[in-house]
């Protein structure tokens, strides 16, 4: 097979355990051929589709939305540009919300830290007698707010 990868080929140049893409490809993400040895051979293409799962995990998208959107992607072709920026566009929104964390984060951890919680009286995230409880689990001054829920919420200890 000319110009394809092995597994340790693909895993060297993307920076991934074949663990990790046998992994992938049982989960349909990457696809592999194989030789009369059956042994994987990987097309190059293959190391795209490789560094975008890597970069999507990166930003928290999970491997279930990786494959959503590769399987949106043209069966038999290499993606275009087109394609690549179709598929980014659906995580926009996804990955600015991510950065408005990650800036307050990096903003009040900073006042944390200095201020070694000597003093719940100035602290940025104390949450005095439990007054966000109500808006959901987690460091609710942190997090945005949660949609109400869908349905009816029992508490567990009701069932």
């Amino acid at each position: 097979m000319h110009g394809t990868l092995t597994i340790g080929e693909l895993a060297a140049r993307s920076g991934v355990a074949p663990s990790a893409l046998r992994y992938y490809e049982r989960l349909g993400l990457i696809r592999a051929g194989r030789t009369g040895g059956n042994q994987r051979r990987f097309d190059r293409a293959e190391l795209r589709r490789v560094s975008f799962i890597r970069i999507a995990q990166q930003i928290g998208v999970s491997l279930e939305d990786i494959r959503g959107a590769l399987d949106a992607l043209p069966e038999g072709r290499t993606p275009t540009k087109a394609d690549w920026a179709r598929l980014s566009a659906r995580w926009r929104s996804r990955l600015d919300d991510r950065i408005d964390l990650l800036t307050r984060l990096r903003d009040e951890l900073t006042n944390c830290i200095g201020c070694g919680c000597l003093s719940l009286r100035a602290c940025g995230l104390y949450n005095r007698d439990d007054a966000l409880a109500g808006q959901g689990a987690g460091p609710r001054r942190m997090l945005p707010p949660e949609p109400p829920p869908a349905g009816p919420v029992t508490s567990p200890t009701a069932r």
